[in-house]
């Protein structure tokens, strides 16, 4: 039987491992509370998508989504583009439901409609009172 060679035991291995582990740990916790580690403290997420659903519906103008050229065109990508990111906002986390709710109402009416009536006045005005609440 040929000589076999002497086995090492698994303690090295296991504890680089361990200290390999506890180090990159360290570093994403830390990564984590340096960058404010709160829900979209830098990034996509529901409470960015809200922001950027806010931001669109502020520069909205409702008297522009009938005008031709770039004006109407401005204000229709803002009026989607609000409407679309407070859906993603709520999908998210349903704190912000109410701002999802405020426009999606607003959206179905004024489709109903094809203008900006005193309903979808009404939806927009609580959607930009949301906004100026946060």
């Amino acid at each position: 039987m040929p000589p076999t060679a002497p086995s090492r035991g698994r303690g090295p291995l296991v504890t680089a491992l361990l200290v390999g582990l506890l180090v990159g740990g360290g570093c994403v916790g830390a990564a984590w509370a340096l960058t404010g580690s709160g829900e979209d403290a830098v990034g996509p997420g529901p409470a960015s998508d809200a922001r950027g659903a806010c931001a669109a519906l502020a520069g909205f103008d409702e008297s522009q989504y009938a005008a031709k050229g770039n004006d109407g065109e401005v204000a229709l990508h803002r009026w989607n583009g609000a409407v679309v990111l407070a859906e993603a906002a709520a999908a998210g986390d349903p704190a912000h439901e109410p701002l999802a709710d405020a426009l999606r109402r607003a959206a179905n009416r004024q489709r109903q409609v094809f203008e900006f009536d005193a309903q979808v006045m009404k939806e927009l005005t609580t959607a930009r009172e949301i906004c100026a609440g946060r």
